[in-house]
C-alpha cells in the first residue's frame, strides 16, 4: 500500500515533466518524423520559386500566364467542382506554388503505375464477377430501377448481385466482435482480414491470438491494413512481426516522406471473409473505441453486417484484387480455391438479393455516390441515412432537398460529439437549408460513426462509406447493399430507436443561433474541403 501511494505522489510530483516527456514522445512517433519532412520539403520548394518570382517584372508575368494557363485546365478538367475550387484558390493566392505543387502531384510515375496495375487486375478478374442473367430477369419484373442498378454495377463498377445469401445486422461494434470472433475460431482454411485502422489493445489482443491459433493449425491467414491509419498506432515495422508469426501480413501505402499524391489514396474498407461462405463489413475498425472498452467521444456507435453464403464472393475478391496490386510480384491466386460453395457447412436460405461492392479512386466511376443516390432518388416514402461526417456536394445536397421538398421523409443522424471539430463544423453549415427543405436531422448522444442508408423497407446499404469528399473521390471503400432482405427491416428499425431514445434534433433556431465565428469558419474550410 505504501508503495502505490509513493508511485502516485512520484507521478503527481512533476506534471510538466511528464507533459513533456509524452510530447517527445509524440514527436518522435514516425509519422510526425513523416508529416515534418514533407513541411520541409514544401518550404525548400516555396522558398525557391519565390525567389525565382522576385527576378523581375517580365518573369513574374511569365509566371501568371503560366497561372492562368493551369487555372483553364483545372476549370475544363472533368472532375469534381469541390477539386477544382480547392485549386482555383491558392492559385490566386500562391499562384507559382501552387503551379508546381499541381503538377508534381499529377504527373508521377508511381501514381500512374498503380492506376495501370489497379485498372489491369480488374480486367483480369472479370471472368470471375459475371452476373448471373437469370438473376437479372428476375429483378427486371420486380423492379426496374433496382435491375438499371445492377446494369450499372456489373458493367462498371465490376461486381454482380447475388442470391443465395443470408445477411445479419449488427446494432453495435461490440455485438459484430463477438460473432467475429466465434466465426474466425471456426476457420479451417483461410482467414482475410483487410483494416483501415489497427490499435494494439484488448480487442486486438484477442484476435490476434485467435489468428495465431489459426496459423498453427495451418489455416492460410492474410492480412492488410493502412499505412497511414494504423501507422502512428502500431510499431514500426509491425508487419515483420505479424509475418514471423506466420500472418501474412501487407502494408498498403505506407505514409513515406514524399510529395505524392498517392499518398492521398487510403485503404478505408473493412472486409473480413473466413472460408469463403462467410463475411463481415461495416464502419468499425480494429481497436477499443469501437467496441466501447474505451470512451473517446461518448458512446461510440457503429454497426455491420454478416454475409453468408454466395455474396461473400464479391467480398473475397475485393480483397484479392487488392492483394495482388500491392504484391506486384506474387503469382496471382487459383481464385476458385476460394469459392464460397467449397468449404461450406451448413445450409443458407436465400433471403432476398446482396451486392457487395467496392470504390476506387483509380478509375473513373463514383460508385460509392452513385450507389448512395440511387437509394435516395428511387425512394417514394423515406430515407433515413446515418454518416459521420455530412460534407456534401451540390448533387448530394440538390438530391436530399429535392426528396424532402417532393414529400419524401428524410431523415440523417450525425453526431453529438464529434470526432473532429473542423467537420462539425463544416456539417453545421448544410443544416440550415437542409431542414428549411423538410429533411430532419438528429445529432446522436456520442459519436455514431455508422454509415447507413434505407428506404422504404425495401434497400440499404450497410458499409464504410462516408458522406464526405474523401470518402466519395479519394479512399478505397466498400458497401453492402441490400434488396428485399429481412436484416432491411433491422437497419430500419435501429435507426427509429436512436430517434426516440439516443437523438436530439436539429432546429432552425440552432441553425440561426450559431455564433458568426462558426459560419466564417464553414466557408474557410469549405475551400479545403478535398482535404478534410
Amino acid at each position: 500500500m505504501g508503495k502505490e501511494k509513493d508511485i502516485e505522489k512520484s507521478k503527481n510530483k512533476y506534471p510538466l515533466r511528464r507533459k513533456l516527456k509524452h510530447l517527445l514522445i509524440y514527436i518522435a512517433t514516425q509519422r510526425t518524423v513523416v508529416i515534418l519532412m514533407l513541411v520541409a520539403q514544401l518550404m525548400v520548394l516555396g522558398y525557391i520559386l519565390f525567389g525565382i518570382e522576385r527576378h523581375s517584372a517580365l518573369v513574374q508575368f511569365a509566371f501568371q500566364i503560366v497561372a492562368a494557363a493551369t487555372a483553364v485546365y483545372i476549370i475544363n478538367r472533368d472532375t469534381e467542382s469541390e477539386f477544382k475550387i480547392g485549386w482555383l484558390v491558392p492559385l490566386v493566392a500562391f499562384p507559382l506554388f501552387t503551379v508546381a505543387i499541381y503538377f508534381i502531384l499529377s504527373n508521377q510515375y508511381g501514381t500512374r503505375m498503380i492506376r495501370k496495375m489497379h485498372a489491369k487486375k480488374c480486367e483480369s478478374t472479370k471472368p470471375y464477377l459475371q452476373q448471373d442473367k437469370a438473376l437479372m430477369e428476375e429483378l427486371r419484373t420486380q423492379d426496374e430501377d433496382v435491375y438499371h442498378y445492377v446494369c450499372y454495377m456489373k458493367d462498371y463498377a465490376g461486381y454482380p448481385m447475388q442470391k443465395n445469401s443470408e445477411v445479419t445486422y449488427f446494432r453495435s461494434g461490440e455485438e459484430k466482435f463477438e460473432v467475429v470472433k466465434e466465426q474466425l475460431k471456426k476457420a479451417r482454411h483461410y482467414i482475410f482480414i483487410e483494416m483501415f485502422i489497427v490499435d494494439q489493445g484488448s480487442m486486438w489482443d484477442e484476435i490476434l491470438d485467435i489468428l495465431r491459433q489459426k496459423v498453427a493449425e495451418g489455416v492460410e491467414v492474410r492480412f492488410i491494413y493502412d499505412g497511414l491509419g494504423s501507422q502512428h498506432l502500431l510499431p514500426f515495422n509491425y508487419h515483420k512481426k505479424l509475418t514471423e508469426w506466420g500472418i501474412q501480413t501487407r502494408v498498403f501505402q505506407p505514409f513515406i516522406a514524399m510529395l505524392s499524391s498517392t499518398q492521398n489514396n487510403r485503404d478505408h474498407r473493412k472486409i473480413i471473409v473466413i472460408d469463403g461462405h462467410t463475411g463481415f463489413t461495416g464502419g468499425d475498425n480494429i481497436a477499443d473505441e469501437y467496441v466501447n472498452r474505451i470512451v473517446r467521444f461518448g458512446y461510440w456507435k457503429d454497426t455491420g453486417v454478416m454475409l453468408r453464403g454466395d455474396a461473400v464472393w464479391n467480398l473475397t475478391m475485393m480483397f484479392l484484387q487488392m492483394w495482388e496490386v500491392i504484391s506486384p510480384r506474387e503469382k496471382p491466386a487459383d481464385y476458385d480455391r476460394y469459392r464460397p460453395y467449397l468449404h461450406r457447412v451448413e445450409n443458407v436460405a436465400s433471403d432476398g438479393y446482396v451486392l457487395a461492392y467496392g470504390d476506387s479512386p483509380l478509375d473513373d466511376e463514383a460508385v460509392g455516390e452513385l450507389s448512395y443516390l440511387h437509394i435516395l432518388n428511387t425512394s417514394k416514402k423515406y430515407c433515413y441515412i446515418t454518416t459521420p461526417y455530412l460534407i456534401l456536394n451540390e448533387m448530394l445536397s440538390s438530391s436530399l432537398i429535392y426528396k424532402a421538398k417532393s414529400g419524401v421523409d428524410v431523415r440523417i443522424i450525425v453526431p453529438g460529439i464529434p470526432d473532429k471539430w473542423y467537420v462539425k463544423v463544416m456539417g453545421e453549415s448544410y443544416f440550415e437549408d437542409l431542414i428549411k427543405a423538410g429533411v430532419k436531422i438528429y445529432e446522436f448522444d456520442g459519436f455514431i460513426h455508422a454509415k447507413t442508408f434505407v428506404s422504404d423497407d425495401e434497400k440499404a446499404a450497410v458499409g464504410t462509406i462516408n458522406l464526405d469528399y474523401r470518402s466519395l473521390y479519394l479512399h478505397f471503400e466498400n458497401s453492402c447493399y441490400m434488396y428485399k432482405c429481412s436484416a432491411v427491416a433491422d437497419v430500419k428499425a435501429d435507426f427509429d430507436y436512436m430517434v426516440e431514445n439516443k437523438c436530439r434534433q436539429v432546429t432552425l433556431e440552432d441553425c440561426r443561433n450559431r455564433p458568426k465565428s462558426r459560419k466564417l469558419m464553414a466557408g474557410l474550410l469549405k475551400i479545403l474541403e478535398p482535404m478534410l
